[in-house]
């Protein structure tokens, strides 16, 4: 069996395509563009690339950018300054600040300010409750991609075994509570899980989000299972995902590939989570299912 070839890329295009023209939409009625606000403190060269990214995206998708970029020694304080005026800045109706932060910053601590009402990462404890008690909220941007591919993929996910490798704030965890409010049956797995193979091998889908190189092996995905593989991961023979891709591509159903899979997956979500927060914010009406 080969494995059918998720294309996030392609998916993430027509996303992106379809949240700017909700945008422009947007600008007409509301009278002012949906705003996203980047901040960036050090100059942590991935995260340089991913806050430009992150800015040329916002554009294109016929949003307003406003980006803060920090030295590395800014204070705590000072930095919790800059989260407290943009709540309060009306054309703002997105906040990320990108991660990771220098050592003497806790993360925890600036997350928690940014309003859960403009947390377009879904990080804020506010929006991890209204996810878990399935009230409306922003839901982190990687585990949202991944269940649009696995919706595009397999259509009614219900009643479905799910493992979810990986128990992270911002993939495993939210990711299971997802395919849990679509009635699949989910368990969460690790690199600790005892027989981690039997579990993985039992599953209809897999989300390999553990951050080790070719973890998952070929052998233990179950014949037509659906992989989403989150994992990037930098090696001598470049970016691989958690699993290993060529194993499993000969067993499973279908597969995202990495580069190309989850990735585009990530901007195109938060632009979309941006979308909804400025209707929301705007008072604006959005059509249900439009994005």
């Amino acid at each position: 069996m080969t494995a059918q070839i998720i294309d996030g890329k392609a998916f993430a295009l027509g996303l992106r395509a379809r949240v700017g023209e909700l945008a422009a939409a947007f600008r007409g009625s509301a009278g002012r563009p949906a705003g996203l606000a980047v901040v960036l403190v050090g100059d942590d060269p991935a995260s340089n690339v991913y806050v430009r990214s992150k800015g040329k995206a916002t554009i294109a998708a016929n949003m307003e950018s406003f980006e803060h970029r920090l030295p590395a020694e800014t204070s705590q304080d000072d930095l919790l300054a800059l989260v407290e005026r943009l709540n309060a800045d009306d054309r703002v109706d997105g906040i990320l600040v990108q991660l990771p932060l220098p050592a003497h910053i806790d993360a925890q601590t600036i997350i928690t300010r940014i309003s859960p009402d403009k947390d377009v990462d879904g990080f804020h404890p506010v929006n991890a409750g209204r996810l878990m008690t399935g009230l409306p909220g922003f839901v982190p941007c990687t585990p949202l991609g991944c269940l649009m591919l696995l919706e595009d993929q397999l259509g009614d996910l219900s009643g479905l075994d799910a493992v979810v490798i990986g128990r992270s704030n911002i993939v495993g965890k939210p990711m299971a509570a997802l395919l849990t409010a679509k009635s699949a049956t989910v368990t969460i797995a690790h690199s600790r899980t005892r027989d981690l193979s039997s579990v993985v091998r039992r599953a209809d889908i897999i989300v390999a989000a553990v951050g080790r190189a070719d973890f998952v092996k070929g052998e233990w995905i179950k014949p037509g299972a659906t992989v989403i593989d989150v994992g990037i991961n930098r090696t001598d023979e470049g970016l691989v995902g958690d699993v290993d891709f060529d194993g499993a591509a000969s067993v499973a159903g279908a597969i995202t590939p990495v580069p190309g899979g989850v990735g585009p997956m990530t901007i195109a979500c938060l632009l979309r989570n941006t979308l909804v927060a400025a209707h929301r914010n705007a008072g604006v009406a959005l059509e249900e299912g439009a994005i």
